[in-house]
């Protein structure tokens, strides 16, 4: 009734007056209304779909966490018993520092360079808690980015959230060559050439070991090559180091790509997660750290992460720092987690065996060699966009369009049918 009386009042007036009062009183336009569905997450929508599939025997090898045989969701013993022991000590929950739990941090960059490294013991290397692997990767790119970066060279293939990450921090991504589709093999010789090819002082990221999602790694002569050619061309390396234990069962072997590096006297920046080898995936835990030429320097560098880290998330949680601290302080924790990080990867390596074993059996012409050469948590199947699709259509097998295999969800009592389907659909 008020809105009629007003709209005659206002209509006796002049017509600019009704014109105002209708879109003052008629339904406001949503800001969101221009805002477009944004595409499903390669790998996350890959686990949505999977979740509406109501296929009995459906099978997801495309989200990278690593399960046991049963295809269930793996929690460390000795995580369970740091959380135990935390939780007995009634700890508070106050705000971390901005760069984290600092005895964390020194523990993480000893599980990385090692405890005698001369990086270590010359305070030539300063870190940050990180939100895991990725959140390490936004804080370095940002940073990098402030002090004159303009790109970074990533090998292709990468992980699928890499280019994001970066592009979001203002870099134009690069890339080099480093797998051979045809051979199922490192391009070893492309790789070499094009980092000759790089402008001095380029950014390349390195994956540390278990390269996702090939799985294939420079040996280690390869690795000696490849720290020459990044001195001679003046490169900056950058590690990504989200597998190191995980990959060969051996934290130490795992590192030693990242500790050659150091010896070759490289000044360099590397993430950690603990996502994958300490098996803290939701707890989002990680380190970023930077190799300087002296302690002052690096000081200065992790300086410029917390001027970077205050203003996007202010700090990290505590819980992830925590258990990684309880674990690794503790001789006999540590101890059992060389062990049962150690379990997780024979088992990944067994399943590899036993899957190229059935593709073989199965009567396959092709060579499945390349399983077996790769390492870590993913193997790269060299199976094409429509084979993948063709496996996902007919037999409800779900992994990443490029062919990627998480073998984490390979199991005894799936790897038949994983390998039946494989054969079908590239036969």
């Amino acid at each position: 009734m008020l809105t009629q009386i007003l709209r005659r009042t206002y209509s006796r007036q002049s017509s600019v007056g009704v014109g105002t009062l209708s879109r003052c009183l008629g339904t406001s336009a949503s800001p969101w209304s221009g805002y477009e569905m944004a595409p499903l997450d390669p790998i996350i929508g890959l686990n949505e779909q999977y979740q509406a599939d109501d296929y009995p025997n459906k099978v997801i090898v495309g989200v990278g966490a690593y399960r046991d045989d049963q295809g269930k969701p793996y929690v460390l013993p000795c995580v369970r018993e740091a959380e135990r022991r935390i939780f007995d000590k009634n700890l508070d929950c106050e705000y971390s520092p901005i760069a984290g739990d600092g005895k964390f941090v020194d523990l993480a960059l000893k599980f990385a360079y090692g405890d005698d490294s001369s990086v270590i013991t010359e305070k030539l290397v300063q870190g940050a808690q990180s939100l895991s692997g990725t959140g390490g990767l936004a804080v370095y790119g940002k940073m990098i980015q402030k002090h004159g970066a303009t790109s970074i060279y990533l090998p292709n293939p990468t992980w699928g959230n890499h280019g994001a990450i970066f592009r979001q921090a203002g870099l134009e991504v690069k890339q080099y060559r480093y797998y051979d589709d045809a051979s199922s093999d490192l391009d070893f010789a492309g790789l070499i050439q094009d980092m000759k090819d790089m402008p001095q002082g380029s950014v390349v990221l390195l994956h540390a070991c278990a390269h996702n999602p090939t799985g294939m790694d420079p040996t280690l002569e390869q690795w000696k090559e490849i720290s020459e050619t990044m001195k001679k061309c003046k490169l900056t390396p950058f590690f990504d180091n989200a597998y190191q234990g995980f990959a060969s069962g051996s934290s130490e072997k795992d590192a030693a790509a990242l500790r050659l590096f150091v010896d070759d006297g490289h000044k360099f920046a590397m993430v950690q997660s603990f996502s994958k080898n300490f098996g803290l995936y939701g707890h989002r835990i990680g380190a970023l750290s930077a190799v300087g030429s002296d302690p002052d320097e690096a000081k200065r560098v992790l300086s410029q992460m917390k001027m970077v880290i205050r203003p996007m998330y202010s700090n990290p949680p505590r819980s992830g720092a925590r258990i990684v601290t309880e674990i690794l302080s503790d001789a006999q924790l540590t101890k059992d987690y060389i062990e049962q990080c150690a379990g997780m990867a024979d088992r990944i390596n067994t399943m590899r065996n036993v899957l190229r074993t059935k593709l073989e059996e199965a009567g396959s012409a092709r060579s499945w060699e390349h399983i077996t050469k790769q390492i870590g948590m993913f193997a790269y199947s060299g199976l094409a966009k429509d084979q993948v699709v063709m496996l996902r259509d007919k037999h409800h097998i779900y992994c990443t369009l490029d062919g990627r295999v998480s073998m984490a969800g390979v199991t005894s009592g799936n790897v038949d049918y994983i390998a039946n389907a494989i054969h079908d659909v590239s036969k």
